[in-house]
Formats: C-alpha cells, structure tokens, sequence
C-alpha cells in the first residue's frame, strides 16, 4: 500500500477479493486494447488524411499504415486525390434569344501539396465549381448566335476552364479540363433547324435529279441523232444498191432482147408478187389488199407509165455534157 494510504490499479489488481482483481484487469485490459486499435489508421491510395489534435491542425498523412496519439488525435477529413468530373446542365439564351441548355463536364482533382486548402477553404466544392460555371456560361452564349455557339464550342469550353482555374486555384483544386458536351435548343428551334435542313437536303436532290434528268435527255437525244443519221445512211445505201440492181437487170434483159416497157413491167410484176410473199408471211397478219386480182397488175402497170409519161414532159430535157476541154454553152438571155 501507498504511504499516503491510497491504493494504485496495480496494486488493486493484486490485491482485494478475486472478483474484484478480475474486474479490475478486465478493465484495464479494454482501455489497452481501444488505446492501441485507436492509435493506428490506415489511408487509401490516392488519399490524404487530416490529422487534427483537439481540434487543431497537426499533419497530413498519406496513403497506408499511419499513426497517432489515442485519444488525443483524430482523423477530421479524408481528400480525394483522383481526378473528379461535375455535369453542369445550365439553361441560356442566345444572342438571337434562342433558349439552350448546355451542358459542361469539368474535370477537376487536388495536388498532393494543396490539401490543407481543399480540406479548410471550401465547404462544398461542387456547389462553387458549378456556379463559377454557370456564370461563364451565361457571360459568353448570349454574345453569340445559335449557330455561333455550335460553332465556337471550343472557345466556350476555353472560357469556362479559365475561370474556373482562376477561382478554385486558391481554393487547393486545380481544373484538368472543360468540355462542352452538349448543347440542346429548344424543341421547337430544333424542329424549324431540322425542317430547314430536310428542305436544304431535297432542293439539292431536286436539283441533282433534275442535272441527271437533263444528261439522260441530252444523251437520249444525241442517240437518237446518231441513230436517224445512221438510218437515212442505211437508207440512201439501200436505194443505191436498189437502183444498181434495177440497171443491172435493165441491161441483162437488153442485151436479151427484151425491150425496156416489157423489162419494167416484169420487174413490177416481179416486186409485187415479192411484196404479196411478204405481207403473207408474217404470223397474225389481217391486211387485205382491194382490188386484187390478175387485172389489177395491169391497171397498176398503166397508171405508173402514165405518171412516168407526164413527169417526163413536164420535166425539160437535160443538156448534154460539155466536151473535154469545152466550157459550159452560157445561158440565154
């Protein structure tokens, strides 16, 4: 026992009834136990702990097994250390007062070396990074139009990630990058832009089908031309050969004695009775040729000579050639 009379644990522990020495162990063997499982902590990767004691700042741990006094330090924060993103949705008009909504994603995280601002300047960092956004959006879209902001996309995203960085950085949260995501006008601006485009889209369909329609008759045309000459070609070629063998037979039957009237009525008779061949051969035919009879070919025979006979006198003679050597006869007076 203690001089002064006041008995210590140790001596407590040993002394006094059993139950009294197990209870006192028992206790002393929790406070033992909680002292030592408080004075260790673990801290994820890519995290800092802020160590306080009673409420003051003491130290920044880092990831892995750490240490401090039981039940005088305490962890108070625990920061973040990867790279973050925030979806920004912010409703604006335009410099045409068209109403958009925009949508900004900012990527955002805090140096190893700026934790003791991001754990002791800002309460609530999204709620701050989402106004600085919202501002500079709403200073940069209505100085442009609809299609202006479409267009600048890049220069918007510039503006918001350098007012951001301007801000947070005193803060202890340094802005990786802003993007624009996306941008939605209103539903109906959206229908008048798609009806807009759609008549865009047919007017040079129209317009194409209109140039392919064009060739397509231009060469039709041209096809048709050269078919038409190629034709009359066939053609004068045809009654060339025809007349050839007309004068050839001619000449045949003279030198045969036949005289030239006998000789032409043979061959009419001859090209008529061709032509009957003809007309009668092909399958389906219903043509009926009036009159027709043995004394048709006569009456056809006489009505041709007598229009030889008047084209013959109506027709003056031809003159004779000139000799060689000899100019044409001038002309009467």
């Amino acid at each position: 026992m203690d001089p002064s009379g006041i008995t210590g644990p140790a001596e407590a522990a040993t002394s006094g009834p059993p139950w009294v020495q197990i209870v006192t162990l028992s206790v002393l063997g929790i406070i033992a136990l909680a002292m030592l499982f408080s004075m260790f902590f673990t801290v994820e990767q890519q995290t800092s702990a802020v160590v306080e004691r009673f409420g003051k700042f003491v130290r920044i741990a880092g990831p892995g097994l750490n240490v401090k006094l039981p039940f005088i330090e305490s962890v108070s924060d625990e920061v973040n250390l990867r790279t973050q993103q925030l979806v920004v949705e912010c409703e604006t008009k335009t410099k045409d007062n068209v109403f958009v909504k925009i949508d900004v994603a900012v990527q955002y995280r805090v140096p190893v070396e700026k934790v003791y601002d991001a754990a002791y300047k800002l309460d609530d960092p999204e709620e701050q990074i989402e106004s600085y956004v919202l501002n500079a959006v709403r200073a940069h879209v209505p100085k442009s139009t609809l299609d202006e902001v479409f267009e600048q996309k890049e220069e918007l995203a510039d503006a918001v990630k350098a007012a951001l960085q301007e801000a947070m950085d005193g803060y202890g949260y340094a802005i990786v990058n802003a993007l624009v995501s996306d941008i939605v006008p209103d539903e109906k601006v959206k229908a008048a832009m798609n009806e807009i485009n759609a008549a865009q889209r047919l007017r040079v369909a129209a317009n194409e089908k209109g140039e392919a329609e064009k060739t397509l008759a231009v060469k039709a045309a041209e096809a048709e031309s050269e078919s038409k000459r190629l034709q009359g070609e066939g053609t004068a070629n045809q009654r060339k050969a025809i007349a050839l063998g007309i004068e050839q037979s001619l000449e045949t039957l003279k030198r045969a004695g036949v005289n030239p009237h006998e000789a032409t009525v043979m061959m009419l008779m001859t090209q008529y009775l061709d032509m009957l061949h003809a007309v009668g051969a092909r399958a389906g035919t219903n043509t009926i040729l009036l009159p027709h009879s043995p004394g048709a070919v006569g009456s056809l025979m006489q009505e041709i000579a007598q229009a030889i006979a008047v084209g013959n006198a109506a027709t003056p003679p031809l003159p004779d050639p000139p000799a060689n050597g000899a100019s044409a006869p001038a002309p009467a007076a």
